[in-house]
Protein backbone atom coordinates (compact mmCIF):
# COMPACT_ATOMS: atom_id res chain seq x y z
CA UNK A 1 0.00 0.00 0.00
CA UNK A 2 1.30 3.47 -0.86
CA UNK A 3 2.63 5.82 1.80
CA UNK A 4 4.02 9.34 1.78
CA UNK A 5 5.80 11.61 4.24
CA UNK A 6 3.47 13.50 6.59
CA UNK A 7 4.93 16.59 8.26
CA UNK A 8 8.64 15.81 8.50
CA UNK A 9 9.31 12.16 9.22
CA UNK A 10 6.15 10.08 9.50
CA UNK A 11 5.02 7.65 6.80
CA UNK A 12 1.33 8.12 6.18
CA UNK A 13 -1.00 5.87 4.21
CA UNK A 14 -2.22 7.63 1.08
CA UNK A 15 -5.69 6.40 1.99
CA UNK A 16 -6.80 7.97 5.25
CA UNK A 17 -9.88 7.53 7.43
CA UNK A 18 -12.40 10.37 7.51
CA UNK A 19 -13.88 10.00 11.01
CA UNK A 20 -16.88 12.33 10.72
CA UNK A 21 -19.32 9.36 10.65
CA UNK A 22 -17.99 7.85 13.91
CA UNK A 23 -20.78 8.08 16.48
CA UNK A 24 -22.98 10.07 14.11
CA UNK A 25 -26.49 9.38 12.86
CA UNK A 26 -27.35 8.66 9.22
CA UNK A 27 -30.58 7.31 7.72
CA UNK A 28 -31.99 6.85 11.21
CA UNK A 29 -29.07 4.77 12.52
CA UNK A 30 -26.63 6.07 15.12
CA UNK A 31 -23.26 4.35 15.03
CA UNK A 32 -22.55 2.82 18.42
CA UNK A 33 -19.20 3.12 20.16
CA UNK A 34 -18.63 -0.61 19.67
CA UNK A 35 -19.36 -0.39 15.95
CA UNK A 36 -17.03 2.58 15.60
CA UNK A 37 -14.17 0.94 17.48
CA UNK A 38 -14.46 -2.23 15.38
CA UNK A 39 -14.46 -0.18 12.14
CA UNK A 40 -11.40 1.84 13.13
CA UNK A 41 -9.49 -1.28 14.15
CA UNK A 42 -10.34 -2.98 10.87
CA UNK A 43 -9.14 0.09 8.97
CA UNK A 44 -5.84 0.06 10.86
CA UNK A 45 -5.23 -3.62 10.27
CA UNK A 46 -6.09 -3.06 6.58
CA UNK A 47 -3.14 -0.66 6.27
CA UNK A 48 -4.69 2.74 7.06
CA UNK A 49 -2.70 4.73 9.61
CA UNK A 50 -4.07 8.26 9.13
CA UNK A 51 -7.21 9.35 10.97
CA UNK A 52 -8.91 12.72 10.58
CA UNK A 53 -11.39 13.97 13.18
CA UNK A 54 -12.61 17.11 14.97
CA UNK A 55 -14.12 17.99 18.35
CA UNK A 56 -17.57 18.65 16.86
CA UNK A 57 -17.78 15.34 14.99
CA UNK A 58 -20.68 13.63 16.78
CA UNK A 59 -20.08 16.17 19.57
CA UNK A 60 -16.87 14.56 20.75
CA UNK A 61 -17.79 10.94 20.17
CA UNK A 62 -15.62 10.64 17.06
CA UNK A 63 -12.49 11.61 18.96
CA UNK A 64 -13.48 9.37 21.88
CA UNK A 65 -13.99 6.35 19.63
CA UNK A 66 -10.64 6.92 17.95
CA UNK A 67 -8.96 7.27 21.34
CA UNK A 68 -10.31 3.92 22.50
CA UNK A 69 -9.72 2.10 19.21
CA UNK A 70 -6.14 3.29 18.72
CA UNK A 71 -4.81 3.37 22.29
CA UNK A 72 -2.70 0.24 21.83
CA UNK A 73 -1.20 1.38 18.51
CA UNK A 74 -0.82 5.12 19.16
CA UNK A 75 2.81 5.20 18.05
CA UNK A 76 1.87 3.56 14.75
CA UNK A 77 -0.86 6.01 13.68
CA UNK A 78 -1.17 9.67 12.74
CA UNK A 79 -4.11 11.67 14.09
CA UNK A 80 -5.29 15.00 12.76
CA UNK A 81 -7.91 17.01 14.62
CA UNK A 82 -9.19 20.56 14.44
CA UNK A 83 -9.97 23.83 16.21
CA UNK A 84 -12.87 26.21 15.69
CA UNK A 85 -15.88 23.89 15.68
CA UNK A 86 -16.25 22.85 19.30
CA UNK A 87 -17.46 19.78 21.13
CA UNK A 88 -20.73 21.56 22.01
CA UNK A 89 -21.43 22.30 18.35
CA UNK A 90 -20.59 26.00 18.64
CA UNK A 91 -18.30 27.62 16.05
CA UNK A 92 -15.83 29.90 17.82
CA UNK A 93 -12.28 30.78 16.78
CA UNK A 94 -11.52 32.78 19.94
CA UNK A 95 -7.76 32.41 20.23
CA UNK A 96 -8.06 32.21 24.01
CA UNK A 97 -9.87 28.88 23.59
CA UNK A 98 -7.20 27.29 21.43
CA UNK A 99 -5.20 25.64 24.20
CA UNK A 100 -8.26 24.38 26.10
CA UNK A 101 -9.77 22.96 22.89
CA UNK A 102 -6.59 21.01 22.16
CA UNK A 103 -6.41 19.81 25.76
CA UNK A 104 -9.98 18.53 25.39
CA UNK A 105 -9.04 16.71 22.20
CA UNK A 106 -6.00 15.19 23.90
CA UNK A 107 -8.22 13.82 26.65
CA UNK A 108 -10.85 12.40 24.30
CA UNK A 109 -8.20 10.92 22.02
CA UNK A 110 -6.47 9.38 25.04
CA UNK A 111 -3.06 10.62 23.95
CA UNK A 112 -0.28 12.89 25.14
CA UNK A 113 0.23 14.49 21.73
CA UNK A 114 -1.63 15.17 18.48
CA UNK A 115 0.20 14.81 15.19
CA UNK A 116 -1.49 17.83 13.66
CA UNK A 117 -4.15 20.38 14.57
CA UNK A 118 -5.74 22.45 11.84
CA UNK A 119 -8.03 25.47 12.01
CA UNK A 120 -11.46 24.30 10.83
CA UNK A 121 -12.48 26.64 7.98
CA UNK A 122 -11.22 29.84 9.62
CA UNK A 123 -12.15 33.39 8.64
CA UNK A 124 -10.06 35.44 6.22
CA UNK A 125 -8.41 37.51 8.96
CA UNK A 126 -6.90 34.30 10.35
CA UNK A 127 -5.79 33.15 6.89
CA UNK A 128 -4.17 36.55 6.41
CA UNK A 129 -2.12 36.13 9.58
CA UNK A 130 -3.85 38.98 11.39
CA UNK A 131 -4.42 36.98 14.60
CA UNK A 132 -2.19 35.22 17.14
CA UNK A 133 -3.47 31.70 16.43
CA UNK A 134 -0.28 30.52 14.78
CA UNK A 135 1.99 32.00 17.45
CA UNK A 136 0.11 29.91 20.03
CA UNK A 137 0.23 26.84 17.79
CA UNK A 138 4.00 27.35 17.52
CA UNK A 139 4.17 27.42 21.30
CA UNK A 140 2.13 24.23 21.61
CA UNK A 141 4.38 22.62 19.02
CA UNK A 142 7.48 23.52 21.04
CA UNK A 143 5.79 22.09 24.15
CA UNK A 144 5.26 18.80 22.31
CA UNK A 145 1.46 18.80 22.55
CA UNK A 146 1.22 18.93 18.76
CA UNK A 147 3.68 18.03 16.04
CA UNK A 148 2.32 20.29 13.33
CA UNK A 149 -0.51 22.61 12.36
CA UNK A 150 -2.36 24.10 9.44
CA UNK A 151 -5.77 24.93 8.04
CA UNK A 152 -8.82 23.19 6.59
CA UNK A 153 -10.10 25.23 3.64
CA UNK A 154 -12.39 24.95 0.63
CA UNK A 155 -11.69 27.51 -2.10
CA UNK A 156 -8.88 28.62 -4.36
CA UNK A 157 -9.07 32.10 -2.78
CA UNK A 158 -8.44 30.54 0.64
CA UNK A 159 -5.50 28.56 -0.75
CA UNK A 160 -4.06 31.77 -2.19
CA UNK A 161 -4.35 33.57 1.15
CA UNK A 162 -2.82 30.65 3.02
CA UNK A 163 0.18 30.48 0.73
CA UNK A 164 0.61 34.25 0.72
CA UNK A 165 0.38 34.95 4.44
CA UNK A 166 0.98 31.76 6.42
CA UNK A 167 3.67 29.20 7.03
CA UNK A 168 1.83 25.96 7.75
CA UNK A 169 2.73 22.30 7.92
CA UNK A 170 -0.60 21.01 6.66
CA UNK A 171 -3.43 22.05 4.34
CA UNK A 172 -6.67 20.11 4.27
CA UNK A 173 -8.49 20.98 1.07
CA UNK A 174 -11.84 20.26 -0.53
CA UNK A 175 -10.94 18.73 -3.89
CA UNK A 176 -12.55 16.16 -6.18
CA UNK A 177 -13.56 15.58 -9.79
CA UNK A 178 -16.38 18.11 -9.35
CA UNK A 179 -14.28 20.66 -7.41
CA UNK A 180 -10.91 21.33 -9.04
CA UNK A 181 -10.56 25.10 -8.80
CA UNK A 182 -7.44 24.83 -6.59
CA UNK A 183 -5.45 22.33 -8.62
CA UNK A 184 -3.12 25.00 -10.07
CA UNK A 185 -1.74 25.54 -6.56
CA UNK A 186 -0.65 21.93 -6.12
CA UNK A 187 2.87 22.43 -7.48
CA UNK A 188 3.49 25.30 -5.07
CA UNK A 189 2.11 23.29 -2.14
CA UNK A 190 4.47 20.45 -3.00
CA UNK A 191 7.39 22.84 -3.46
CA UNK A 192 6.85 24.16 0.07
CA UNK A 193 6.69 20.60 1.42
CA UNK A 194 3.24 21.18 2.90
CA UNK A 195 1.35 17.96 3.64
CA UNK A 196 -1.87 18.01 1.60
CA UNK A 197 -4.96 16.21 2.89
CA UNK A 198 -7.88 15.94 0.48
CA UNK A 199 -11.34 16.11 2.04
CA UNK A 200 -14.74 15.43 0.41
CA UNK A 201 -12.99 13.33 -2.30
CA UNK A 202 -16.25 11.68 -3.38
CA UNK A 203 -18.44 14.80 -3.35
CA UNK A 204 -20.25 13.53 -0.25
CA UNK A 205 -21.12 10.30 -2.05
CA UNK A 206 -22.03 11.34 -5.59
CA UNK A 207 -18.72 10.19 -7.03
CA UNK A 208 -19.27 6.64 -5.81
CA UNK A 209 -21.86 6.39 -8.60
CA UNK A 210 -24.54 5.21 -6.16
CA UNK A 211 -26.63 8.39 -5.93
CA UNK A 212 -29.31 9.35 -8.46
CA UNK A 213 -31.82 12.13 -9.11
CA UNK A 214 -34.76 10.42 -7.39
CA UNK A 215 -33.09 10.03 -4.03
CA UNK A 216 -34.24 11.88 -0.91
CA UNK A 217 -31.36 13.07 1.27
CA UNK A 218 -31.37 13.75 4.99
CA UNK A 219 -28.91 15.30 7.42
CA UNK A 220 -26.10 17.36 5.94
CA UNK A 221 -26.92 16.10 2.43
CA UNK A 222 -30.33 17.76 2.56
CA UNK A 223 -28.49 20.97 1.63
CA UNK A 224 -28.76 20.07 -2.07
CA UNK A 225 -31.56 21.69 -4.07
CA UNK A 226 -33.45 19.83 -6.81
CA UNK A 227 -31.30 21.69 -9.33
CA UNK A 228 -28.10 20.55 -7.55
CA UNK A 229 -29.32 16.94 -7.49
CA UNK A 230 -30.34 16.84 -11.16
CA UNK A 231 -27.12 18.50 -12.28
CA UNK A 232 -24.96 16.10 -10.29
CA UNK A 233 -26.99 13.15 -11.57
CA UNK A 234 -26.34 14.17 -15.17
CA UNK A 235 -22.64 14.67 -14.55
CA UNK A 236 -22.34 11.29 -12.88
CA UNK A 237 -24.13 9.62 -15.79
CA UNK A 238 -21.70 11.20 -18.24
CA UNK A 239 -18.72 9.83 -16.31
CA UNK A 240 -20.28 6.36 -16.07
CA UNK A 241 -20.73 6.29 -19.84
CA UNK A 242 -17.10 7.27 -20.37
CA UNK A 243 -15.52 4.75 -18.00
CA UNK A 244 -18.12 2.03 -18.74
CA UNK A 245 -18.78 1.37 -15.08
CA UNK A 246 -21.50 2.01 -12.51
CA UNK A 247 -18.95 2.07 -9.67
CA UNK A 248 -16.96 5.30 -9.80
CA UNK A 249 -15.09 5.17 -6.49
CA UNK A 250 -11.79 3.85 -7.84
CA UNK A 251 -11.81 6.39 -10.67
CA UNK A 252 -12.65 9.35 -8.44
CA UNK A 253 -10.02 8.46 -5.85
CA UNK A 254 -7.47 7.41 -8.47
CA UNK A 255 -7.78 10.82 -10.10
CA UNK A 256 -6.84 12.54 -6.83
CA UNK A 257 -3.97 10.16 -6.15
CA UNK A 258 -2.60 10.98 -9.62
CA UNK A 259 -1.43 14.35 -8.23
CA UNK A 260 1.97 13.95 -6.62
CA UNK A 261 1.29 16.86 -4.26
CA UNK A 262 -1.46 14.89 -2.51
CA UNK A 263 -0.33 13.28 0.73
CA UNK A 264 -3.51 11.44 1.73
CA UNK A 265 -7.23 11.29 1.02
CA UNK A 266 -9.89 11.07 3.75
CA UNK A 267 -13.20 9.65 2.50
CA UNK A 268 -15.76 9.27 5.26
CA UNK A 269 -15.96 5.73 6.62
CA UNK A 270 -19.30 4.55 8.02
CA UNK A 271 -19.50 0.81 7.30
CA UNK A 272 -17.19 -2.11 6.65
CA UNK A 273 -18.59 -2.21 3.11
CA UNK A 274 -17.48 1.38 2.51
CA UNK A 275 -14.09 0.60 4.02
CA UNK A 276 -13.68 -2.40 1.69
CA UNK A 277 -14.66 -0.30 -1.34
CA UNK A 278 -12.06 2.31 -0.47
CA UNK A 279 -9.41 -0.33 0.17
CA UNK A 280 -10.17 -1.89 -3.23
CA UNK A 281 -9.84 1.52 -4.88
CA UNK A 282 -6.51 1.96 -3.09
CA UNK A 283 -5.28 -1.32 -4.57
CA UNK A 284 -6.51 -0.49 -8.07
CA UNK A 285 -4.35 0.76 -10.92
CA UNK A 286 -5.40 4.14 -12.28
CA UNK A 287 -5.30 4.71 -16.03
CA UNK A 288 -3.46 8.03 -16.20
CA UNK A 289 -5.15 8.84 -19.50
CA UNK A 290 -8.24 9.49 -17.38
CA UNK A 291 -6.48 12.34 -15.59
CA UNK A 292 -6.74 14.65 -18.59
CA UNK A 293 -10.31 13.45 -19.19
CA UNK A 294 -11.36 14.45 -15.67
CA UNK A 295 -9.54 17.77 -15.88
CA UNK A 296 -11.19 18.60 -19.21
CA UNK A 297 -14.54 17.37 -17.86
CA UNK A 298 -14.33 19.90 -15.03
CA UNK A 299 -13.05 22.73 -17.26
CA UNK A 300 -15.81 22.25 -19.83
CA UNK A 301 -18.83 21.31 -17.69
CA UNK A 302 -18.32 22.78 -14.22
CA UNK A 303 -15.67 25.51 -14.05
CA UNK A 304 -17.88 28.36 -15.31
CA UNK A 305 -20.74 27.35 -13.01
CA UNK A 306 -19.18 25.73 -9.94
CA UNK A 307 -21.24 23.20 -8.03
CA UNK A 308 -22.25 24.22 -4.54
CA UNK A 309 -20.78 21.84 -1.98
Amino acid sequence: MDTKIYLTNNRVSTLGFGAWPLGNTSSGHTMSEEEGIALVKKAFYSGINFFDTAPNYALGRSETILGKALSNVRDKVIINTKFGHHVDGIIDFDVNKLRSSIEGSLKRLNTTYIDSVILHNPNKDILMGQTSHFAILDMLKKEGLIKGYGVSIDTDEEVELTLKYLKVDVIELLFNVFAQSSRHYFDEIKKREISLIIKVPLDSGWLTGKYHKNMVFDGIRSRWTKHDIHRRHNLVQAIKEHVHSEDLTKYALGFIWSYDAVTTIIPGMRTETQLSEHINAWKSTFDYRLKSYFENFYDEKIKKEPLLW
